[in-house]
């Protein structure tokens, strides 16, 4: 990696698109024709803000999605299919980071995506960044360290393009759980991250939630919402699986400083009731929002806590539209809003 200066902007600076891809069986047995209307919902929210490009596998897929679309009166000037072949549909894991260069240009940035050291099922799903130069007119360098391919996803860390990030120990440093980069410890992290995203701080926080096959991502727990402020989970029965790890990581962020050396401001953010299906926990959070330039889509999940965290988001983003898209069909996959889009700045 050169020296040239790069940056990872957040979330909430413009996008010039977001990223699907349509939805697929394996991710949603038995629930796929519901997931395909909550994508039209998905679409229909940020369409007013920024174009929407979706991979699908075969050009009949764009078809029966543009008729779901047309449906819902989506404008669909603003969508665009890309027939490009894809395993899962998760976009946030499987695509590259858009970052900006010292030069104002964008371009991106590609970890290497295993299935989250835990699926087979990502062969496809790993030559995504290839198709990615022709269809957005961006550079793409893939992240090595020492000579080495760098494994991570995007649900792994969450920025406020000041130079912060958040991530959790459970997901990069468990030694023998999911270990993505053996031998890999805080320091290399860091030197990654500072090289190829331009990351200075990092706020490392114990882990993630029940439920969370990935094994700690942070955009279940704790998320940016502005410079200074972040959003934690929290949950206060003592009872709960997530009662311990929720309390942990508000602890470490109460002692955490930010690159400016001020303290980050932590407002809570409830958890909804356990969700399952049959005997398995799914990993239902409010935090697993998408911030798109005309609005925030949240998870919302048939539970009373559902107004109570519509409510707090909407004072983080009185410049957007923060609504509630259906989430007990999408959360079946084991991930919800965040994990299935992607920004492009």
């Amino acid at each position: 990696m050169s020296d040239t200066a790069v940056r990872l902007p957040a979330e909430w600076e413009p996008h010039a698109a977001t990223w699907l891809i349509w939805p697929q069986s394996r991710d949603w047995p038995g629930k796929l024709a519901a997931v395909r209307w909550a994508y039209v919902e998905i679409v229909r929210w940020i369409t007013p803000g920024e174009d929407v490009h979706i991979l699908v596998n075969a050009p009949a897929v764009a078809d029966k999605a543009r008729t779901m679309l047309a449906k819902a009166r989506v404008d669909l000037a603003r969508v665009h299919f890309h027939a490009v072949p894809t395993d899962r549909g998760w976009t946030r894991d499987s695509f590259p980071a858009f970052v900006r260069l010292a030069n104002g240009t964008s371009a991106m940035h590609a970890f290497t995506f295993n299935g989250w050291a835990r699926y087979a099922t990502h062969t496809q799903d790993i030559r995504i960044p290839e198709a990615l130069p022709e269809l957005t007119r961006l550079s793409l360098a893939r992240v090595v360290y020492n000579g080495r391919p760098v494994v991570l996803e995007g649900g792994a860390w969450d920025v406020n393009g000041m130079g912060d990030m958040l991530v959790t120990d459970e997901c990069l440093l468990h030694p023998t759980r999911q270990v993505r980069n053996p031998g890999f410890t805080r320091d290399d992290y860091a030197r990654v991250f500072r090289d190829w995203l331009g990351i200075t701080n990092l706020i490392w926080l114990p882990g993630g939630i029940a439920g969370d096959d990935t094994h700690g991502h942070v955009d279940d727990v704790c998320r940016f919402v502005n410079p200074t402020t972040v959003v934690l989970c929290r949950e206060d029965d003592p009872e709960d699986a997530n009662h311990a790890v929720l309390a942990a990581n508000r602890e470490v962020l109460g002692r955490a400083r930010l690159a400016s050396g001020a303290p980050p401001t932590i407002v809570d953010l409830p958890m909804p009731r356990p969700l399952y299906f049959g005997n398995w926990r799914l990993p239902a959070s409010y935090a697993n929002f998408y911030i798109a330039n005309h609005a925030v889509l949240m998870p919302t999940f048939n539970d009373p806590a559902d107004r109570t965290a519509l409510s707090i988001l909407a004072d983080c983003f009185p410049d957007r539209h923060v609504v509630g898209i259906h989430a007990v069909d999408l959360v079946l996959g084991l991930g919800s809003l965040h994990c299935l889009t992607h920004e492009q700045f």
